[in-house]
């Protein structure tokens, strides 16, 4: 891409595709959400939410798959191993799960439980953001991985789907289905990219004649695509505040 008399190389032009579209798509989610809001605060947080995903979505496809080579390595001795792009990004996404939390707390708890729960949230973003950037800082590598961000995220998803795997056996509410969905979803997305990874496909695929590229990360992209395709299509108009069902 030339940009006047400088040229951008994309690092991973059919990455780029994905992980853009990705972020435009979960932007315009979150925008949705903001729009059919009315008076219910859960979809408030919804739409925060997804609007912090998308932006982090293209933070690091920016750094990671776009234009990683002029952003990490040009003009350098050696390749830096991240930058501002991923730690900002590795912020945004927690930090949008911190969100989808409070989001769901208020939609599906109420009392001492809701009280909790959103505690949790502020407290896990507060911690995670003061962490990762003493990493950057530091730097601490430890500290700015997405492993790590995946490790912290995970009791928050836990809490998600056995909130509503609960509430579905107990009410059978059409929002308590969706939002079953919605988390069984992801783990089979997650569970695609970690098993992609561990099988290591992607140099496979790539030594393959004049090779195919197509990594985890595609793997983890399309997945999530279709995963904002199906919270627009089938959670949001069923996302409401916290009522005692009947």
């Amino acid at each position: 891409i030339r940009f006047g008399s400088r040229t951008l190389i994309l690092t991973q032009p059919s990455s780029t595709v994905f992980v853009y579209l990705l972020g435009l798509l979960t932007i315009g989610v979150g925008l949705f959400f903001l729009g059919i809001r009315g008076d219910q605060d859960s979809r408030l947080w919804w739409g925060i939410s997804l609007l912090l995903w998308g932006i982090g979505a293209l933070l690091a496809g920016t750094s990671y798959q776009a234009f990683g080579y002029q952003i990490k390595c040009a003009g350098r001795e050696t390749c830096a191993w991240t930058s501002w792009w991923e730690v900002t990004y590795l912020v945004f996404q927690q930090v949008s799960l911190d969100m989808l939390l409070v989001a769901t707390a208020l939609s599906c708890t109420g009392g001492a439980l809701q009280i909790a729960l959103l505690g949790y949230a502020l407290l896990t973003a507060v911690v995670y953001v003061i962490l990762t950037f003493i990493g950057a800082m530091i730097p601490a590598r430890t500290l700015i991985t997405f492993e790590l961000m995946v490790w912290v995220s995970t009791p928050i998803f836990l809490s998600l789907l056995i909130i509503n795997v609960w509430r579905y056996c107990l009410f059978r509410t059409p929002m308590d289905l969706a939002l079953l969905g919605a988390w069984l979803w992801l783990l089979c997305v997650m569970t695609a990219y970690w098993l992609y990874d561990y099988l290591d496909i992607t140099p496979k695929l790539w030594a393959k004649g004049e090779g195919i590229w197509f990594s985890q990360n595609d793997v983890l992209h399309i997945g999530l695509i279709l995963w904002m395709i199906y919270i627009a299509a089938v959670v949001a108009d069923r996302v409401n505040d916290f009522i005692v069902p009947v």
